[in-house]
């Protein structure tokens, strides 16, 4: 790996892993456009480069999930009942992504899937619109339900699930700050049962470039996750200092920024 690349690769994750501890969207939002960019500019066909970007960047949610998570914790902050109700969900639906639908996908379509669910989350974020005060979390097989959905989608995008999560919650009159924790901790078998995924689902690919397990690229992995967990934890501080309405906008133009970017490269391959 040339010295140009690793440093692009550690910014990148000193970046991922604060706003995966800020926002709760384990950082996936934030890499996959990144990394589409990094390995298409190093000679991968576009179509595998975002497959691998995907990939890539889940296996990452698998560390900062889990540093991100103990600092919420700390606090008080993450919702342990909601999390228990949406695993099992989250993991049969996260396997049902990865081992199947992601590898019958071209690239670009996953690409313009990405834009839109993203788009779609800032939008409802933005709106800042409350809940009706009665409305409450479902029952243990809604919340199944939902979780099903959510790893699902995050089994696509190559993201902790946050972009769904953390507005299904609110929308629940979950407070924000309690959303944001608890996504993070919904980030960790989302990750671990989609890369089981995504590297049984790669053995069969060619042209994969070296020092790749199934989709996952090991040598992006190893850098941005042992960057990126040093800064998590800074990020779950910033997340309960930060007003609601802030944190809220800060969400949104990330996601809106990035969702551009994917239709663009969806639209163009």
């Amino acid at each position: 790996m040339d010295l140009l690349l690793l440093i692009e690769l550690a910014i990148l994750g000193i970046c991922t892993g604060f706003l995966a501890g800020l926002l709760g969207i384990g950082g996936g939002m934030i890499l996959v456009p990144f990394l589409t960019y990094l390995l298409a500019a190093r000679g991968i066909a576009p179509e595998l480069a975002v497959k691998m970007a995907i990939a890539t960047s889940m296996a990452t949610i698998i560390f900062t999930s889990l540093s991100s998570v103990r600092a919420h914790h700390k606090r008080g902050a993450v919702r342990w009942d909601i999390f228990k109700r949406f695993a099992p969900g989250i993991v049969v639906g996260s396997l049902i992504a990865s081992l199947g639908v992601f590898s019958l996908l071209k690239g670009s379509w996953l690409a313009l899937f990405f834009a839109v669910f993203v788009g779609f989350s800032a939008t409802q974020m933005l709106q800042d619109k409350k809940p009706k005060p009665t409305r409450q979390m479902p029952g243990t097989g809604g919340q199944l339900v939902a979780g099903g959905v959510i790893g699902f989608l995050s089994g696509l995008v190559g993201a902790g699930g946050g972009f769904a999560s953390v507005p299904f919650m609110i929308w629940c009159n979950v407070a924000i700050h309690n959303a944001v924790a608890t996504s993070a901790a919904m980030g960790f078998p989302i990750a671990l049962a989609n890369v089981v995924g995504y590297v049984l689902a790669g053995q069969s690919v060619s042209d994969l470039p070296e020092g790749s397990f199934g989709y996952v690229w090991l040598p992006g992995l190893a850098v941005i996750a042992g960057a990126s967990v040093l800064t998590a934890p800074q990020g779950a501080k910033a997340a309960h200092a930060l007003p609601i309405k802030t944190l809220k906008k800060v969400f949104a133009a990330i996601l809106y920024a990035l969702s551009a970017y994917m239709a663009y490269k969806g639209l163009s391959s």
